[in-house]
């Protein structure tokens, strides 16, 4: 057994309605597990606890076996005298501190049929990442609400600016032609991360110009990003299509090998994906003017639903995906350099364009997950952006200072000290 479960079944009280004793056979109960340490020293400070009728407060130290005591030396380090109780699964060993008094010990009980252990191992086990992965982990499990909503309103318009601040780079490469800019950042977004950069260098290497040029033939359309892909075989119908088209455009394809295809879904295969594209170029001339031009979500939805035909529909969470990487931070993007009048008037125009947000379900991915084990919820789209600018430009990289979380924390413990 894992030393992470006996920890996660101490601090989550699942041993809760289990007699628990000493080895010795006092009688334990357990006022408060105490506050988990993640530094050296003992796993958990400020728990109380009866012995036999007698309060305790104090330190806590978990391991598997007793034994392990003395393989991590604790038996010769003074940090550990002021260990009230040594939880264990199996006792194999009377322990001493470094005055050579006996810890009490106490056989932890708690249910064991394999399925629920198992269950409890793996939030154990992604427990522990979050905690590894997010410095304000322990803080943010006993006060979920340091993270108040407006620092969440802020860190969704920080990701929104980031994202524009990309766009403006684009924009740069493409001669500021939001329509190209367009094209690119919504190819790449096609890939759904896996596939994202392949998909983002076949935009690049297939000029927009070329499709335009053929928007109106949906086959023309499909050989050329297929072919440019380098994934269409000579077999293949359209492959006679896409020479004639190379040789008129001199385009280069990509190498075929650097699409992904392992473990992937028939409906998320880059083959798909790229008809998929194409058919959304064929049947959206004007795909900038209608994004800018529609304001309901609905409406959005409505302008990436594929007409029905030969090719597999985008599903719904798929259309809110490129709406959230791609749709509304072009909103904003071209609100932003386009405002006029008072800040004001702009400032309103935004927050429509932020609400969209709202709207659009909570995305699901494993740094979501962790902020969820923390208990932050996140019921939209604005709840999932915000969470993960925070983890990727704050947590990642130890920005806690600058985070109003990591502030407050730091507030706290200033006021601690005095």
């Amino acid at each position: 057994m894992p030393e992470i479960l006996l920890h996660y079944i101490w601090e989550h009280c699942l041993w809760a309605g289990y007699a628990q004793q000493t080895t010795d056979g006092k009688p334990v109960e357990i006022l408060s597990v105490g506050e988990h340490n993640r530094d050296a020293g003992p796993d958990y400070s400020h728990a109380r606890i009866v012995i036999d009728g007698r309060e305790w407060v104090g330190n806590i130290e978990i391991h598997v076996a007793s034994s392990d005591w003395y393989r991590h030396r604790h038996h010769l380090d003074k940090a550990y005298d002021n260990i009230i109780l040594h939880v264990v699964r199996k006792a194999d060993k009377v322990v001493y501190n470094s005055q050579g008094d006996v810890v009490p010990q106490c056989e932890l009980q708690y249910p064991t049929d394999r399925d629920y252990v198992s269950g409890l191992l793996a939030q154990a086990q992604q427990m522990d990442s979050a905690r590894n992965r997010i410095g304000c982990a322990e803080q943010l499990l006993h006060e979920p609400g340091l993270l108040s909503q407006g620092w969440r309103n802020t860190l969704l318009r920080k990701r929104l600016e980031c994202k524009r601040e990309s766009i403006s780079r684009l924009l740069d490469i493409t001669h500021n032609s939001w329509e190209h800019a367009l094209y690119i950042s919504l190819a790449r977004n096609f890939g759904f991360h896996t596939n994202s950069v392949p998909f983002e260098q076949l935009a690049i290497t297939t000029p927009l110009s070329c499709l335009q040029k053929h928007r109106n033939s949906l086959t023309q359309l499909t050989a050329i990003l297929l072919g440019q892909s380098g994934l269409l075989q000579p077999q293949d119908p359209l492959y006679k299509e896409y020479t004639f088209l190379q040789a008129k455009f001199s385009l280069t394809p990509l190498d075929a090998g650097i699409w992904k295809h392992a473990r992937i879904r028939p409906q998320n295969s880059p083959e798909l994906r790229i008809r998929q594209f194409a058919q959304l170029l064929y049947q959206s001339e004007f795909l900038l003017s209608g994004i800018l031009e529609r304001n309901s979500l609905n409406e959005l939805v409505e302008l990436f639903t594929l007409q029905p035909g030969a090719v597999a529909p985008l599903g719904r969470a798929s259309i809110e995906i490129l709406l959230i990487n791609t749709v509304i931070p072009y909103k904003y993007a071209y609100a932003m350099h386009h405002r006029k009048g008072s800040g004001l008037q702009y400032t309103g125009q935004a927050e429509e364009i932020m609400a969209l947000m709202q709207q659009i379900g909570a995305e699901d991915n494993s740094i979501i997950r962790l902020w969820r084990l923390l208990g932050q919820e996140a019921k939209t789209a604005a709840d999932t952006q915000a969470l993960l600018h925070l983890y990727q430009n704050y947590c990642q990289h130890h920005e806690c200072i600058n985070c109003e979380v990591g502030y407050k924390i730091f507030e706290q413990k200033q006021l601690k000290l005095f």
